[in-house]
């Protein structure tokens, strides 16, 4: 009973952060249509921001409790200033071109932050642990576990609750969604599509660097960081259904399951589980778990 427990709530913890980003990198390919490789970039940058913030407001004398708040804004900031600028100053003349062409802008993207982070920051790492131990410790039947964890699960629900409401119970949210079915529709009737999708676009950012900063405090934040993430998140949208936030939910969950299990189980498994499960689902449903059905161009 006690594995069972440990392997739920390592699993939850890790399906928490990782629904963030992999929501933000939904999101982003939903409305604009773009695989956006630098996506792990953010991530990574809102990691290095967050903990700067931190580290600064400790050495101030400042509450870790505090912390916590720090992060949200450092994700905040980051959204603010890089989101406009890549998405104006970058993606926005590549519009309308093949999505093969995007790909590689993005990833290009990818590699010119991944050094920027290093000519900013520096390759070694930072630590930012008394967050993490801010919160104390849960007592979860015979075991003990880390109270940081519960608040990114709560993180991740009122990311996933907030985002879908927005979409699905808001005038924005629709005009987003007739934006999604057609964006030349949605111009000829007024809709301002430009601004829609750098909306869309900071919120992806957005996203991502919110989970990068919320994972801050639990791991070594140095160079590299942004590699490991998007891939998994890759693995997580595609298992769910690209453009899908349910999916993107039942995503995380069954990665973040198959990875805690493989680690209490049978550790050497860890390095492929993941994409064992996910060849193991896209044999049966190809598009993903919740992809939508595509109405056909003519």
């Amino acid at each position: 009973m006690s594995l069972f427990l440990t392997i739920l709530f390592d699993g939850l913890t890790y399906a928490s952060w990782l629904f963030i980003v992999a929501l933000g990198l939904t999101l982003v390919f939903g409305v604009l249509k773009i695989l956006n490789i630098a996506h792990g970039s953010f991530y990574a940058v809102g990691a290095y921001a967050g903990a700067s913030l931190v580290t600064w407001l400790l050495t101030l004398g400042f509450s870790p409790a505090w912390s916590l708040v720090a992060l949200v804004a450092s994700a905040v900031g980051v959204a603010a200033v890089m989101a406009p600028l890549t998405e104006r100053g970058l993606l926005r003349m590549f519009y309308g071109r093949d999505e093969v062409l995007l790909v590689l802008v993005t990833y290009a993207l990818f590699l010119i932050l991944e050094d920027v982070t290093k000519l900013i920051w520096g390759v070694n790492p930072y630590y930012v642990a008394d967050t993490y131990q801010a919160f104390g410790n849960i007592q979860l039947g015979p075991l003990n576990y880390v109270g940081y964890d519960v608040v990114i699960m709560a993180a991740a629900l009122l990311a996933g609750v907030l985002t879908w409401w927005v979409l699905n119970r808001t005038r924005q949210g629709k005009i987003v969604t007739a934006v999604i079915h057609s964006a030349e529709v949605a111009s000829s009737m007024g809709v301002n599509v430009s601004r829609i999708y750098t909306a869309a676009f900071m919120a992806g950012v957005f996203l991502a660097a919110l989970g990068g900063a919320l994972t801050a405090p639990m791991l070594s934040v140095q160079p590299g960081l942004s590699v490991g993430v998007i891939i998994v998140s890759f693995a997580v949208v595609i298992i769910g259904g690209l453009g899908s936030i349910e999916g993107a939910a039942i995503g995380a969950l069954v990665v973040g399951l198959a990875r805690a299990a493989s680690v209490h189980i049978w550790p050497p498994a860890e390095l492929f589980s993941i994409y064992v499960v996910m060849a193991a689902i896209l044999v049966f449903k190809p598009e993903g778990l919740f992809q939508r059905v595509q109405a056909r161009k003519i």
